[in-house]
């Protein structure tokens, strides 16, 4: 009896390989729909065209984007959740990935348990920016005028567990301050009233800052980390005005559903490894003032990886900072 039970064990785990074996050799053979559950226009959605663009030309299939936006991602994200894992449904999605937990009660899907990860896409720092007529002259100056003033500043942000708010909890985290921390609606209301004066300081990714900055329209001072960055060559990295702790990135990364068959999964990562390498989509993401991952990063494990960090850091600054899930 219990030979007969392993000799169908075995029998099934061998039509099972020869089935995803069978799958992956077809894949794809119609449309694969990449969701952006975020609204069209923004800076996500375009890295989102620009990579489904560039992966389609070597999976051989279009590749459409769809834009089920509402619930900081969550809306789109529980879609694919739901999806038929078979890999013509992927999620092209970032930091929200790794905080909505932490702000939506009852979620009805775990970013860890439900996907499978393909790979990261773009790491971007994030840069503190003011208002034009800030005082400070330069990053040092900056800082410490910050620690000596800081009841006197307002920091702007685009929202309850927006990057931009991390950011700013971060930011004041490392430095040891508080300031007045207000949300927007939003990047652009924040950003507008930047450069109107009505608040002193932003932290914001770069693709929604570099266009302002060498407009002259506010200025910079810090990346949020350890480097310089390509797109803004003269900008100090904050950690060289001796601030530590004060690294954040905004990142984007592509999952399909979970049970999705690992040859299935190697193919899009592998054509994920090529879109990373596209000279178009780098020069567009440059012309926004990011970059691709590089192709070692543009990985499952890598993603993994990052998304645990994420979760990590950013999971006990939200509780510090006394955030709750509504």
């Amino acid at each position: 009896m219990k030979k007969a039970l392993l000799r169908t064990l075995c029998a099934s785990l061998v039509m099972s390989a020869a089935s995803f074996a069978a799958i992956a050799q077809d894949y794809p053979n119609k449309t694969i729909t990449m969701v952006m559950p975020y609204a069209p226009g923004g800076p996500g959605d375009t890295i989102t065209r620009l990579f489904a663009a560039a992966m389609q030309k070597n999976l051989g299939q279009q590749i459409i984007v769809d834009n089920p936006a509402g619930a900081s991602g969550s809306i789109g994200t529980a879609r694919v959740a739901r999806s038929a894992p078979d890999g013509y449904t992927l999620l092209m999605t970032h930091i929200s990935h790794a905080t909505n937990p932490m702000l939506i009660k009852n979620l009805s899907y775990s970013p860890v348990t439900d996907f499978e990860p393909v790979g990261l896409a773009t790491v971007g720092p994030m840069v503190v920016v003011a208002r034009k007529d800030f005082p400070p002259a330069n990053t040092k100056e900056f800082v410490d005028y910050v620690k000596k003033n800081q009841d006197k500043i307002s920091i702007g942000n685009a929202g309850v567990g927006s990057a931009s708010h991390m950011c700013s909890l971060m930011f004041m985290e490392a430095l040891g301050v508080k300031l007045n921390n207000i949300p927007y609606k939003g990047t652009a209301p924040a950003m507008n009233d930047l450069m109107g004066g009505q608040i002193d300081i932003l932290c914001d990714q770069t693709t929604s800052t570099v266009g302002h900055i060498k407009g002259n329209r506010i200025k910079a001072y810090a990346i949020a980390g350890t480097q310089r960055i390509d797109s803004l060559p003269d900008l100090p990295a904050i950690s060289e005005a001796g601030v530590k702790g004060f690294d954040l990135s905004i990142w984007f990364g592509i999952y399909a559903p979970k049970g999705t068959p690992k040859p299935v999964i190697d193919k899009l990562s592998a054509s994920l490894a090529k879109a990373v390498l596209d000279p178009d989509v780098k020069a567009r993401l440059e012309n926004m003032g990011t970059s691709p991952v590089t192709p070692d990063l543009a990985t499952p494990a890598k993603l993994a990886e990052h998304l645990k960090k994420e979760i990590d850091t950013l999971g006990p600054l939200l509780k510090n900072a006394g955030v709750q899930a509504n």
